[in-house]
């Protein structure tokens, strides 16, 4: 699977990504992401656990590449998401519908360059096109306000903060899309 853009191509990723994910998750980066520590091991892990998605789902989220000279600048695409209760930071219990989580990951080398708007149009016309899906949410860091940008630019506006005692920055969530009825 893969989708591409005037400049960017949107593949699964592959083992060969591992070095470049571990450039792209620079601390300006990770402050976003809820995590500090960055290891080759982990990113390696990472790598697996998006091709496990995949494999699983038939949807994931995509290594992003510029065309022009090859170089992978971070990751966008999809995952499924539940909205839950939390307590004690663990899950109690399910509530409400499976819901397709678009997002994107892109070294701050890249930033402000429209990359990461252009890669997320085209998975959100693809989901919302040829996968048949209804509605698209976003989580994001309510001081993230660049990816704020890219949201709204992706039609996706501000529907409710979510609560995850885990992380200890206040997350938006921003959807495009309506809401399945109960």
């Amino acid at each position: 699977m893969r989708l591409e853009t005037e400049r960017l191509l949107l593949r699964i990723p592959e083992e060969r990504d591992v070095d470049g994910y571990v450039e792209v998750y620079d601390a300006e980066v990770m402050r976003f992401l809820g995590s500090a520590t960055v290891t080759r091991e982990g990113v390696a892990d990472g790598v697996k656990r998006m091709r496990r998605h995949w494999e699983r789902h038939g949807i994931g989220l995509f290594s992003v590449v510029r065309k022009e000279d090859e170089r992978l600048l971070g990751r966008v695409g999809f995952l499924l998401w539940h909205p839950v209760r939390w307590v004690n930071a663990m899950r109690e219990e399910l509530e409400g519908d499976l819901e397709l989580e678009i997002g994107w990951t892109l070294g701050s080398d890249h930033w402000s360059r429209g990359y990461a708007t252009e890669a997320a149009v085209a998975c959100r016309d693809w989901a919302l096109g040829e996968l048949g899906w209804k509605r698209i949410v976003s989580l994001i860091a309510r001081d993230n306000a660049a990816s704020i940008r890219v949201a709204e630019k992706i039609g996706e506006i501000y529907e409710r903060d979510v609560e995850r005692p885990d992380i200890d920055f206040a997350i938006g969530l921003w959807s495009l899309g309506e809401k399945t009825p109960a």
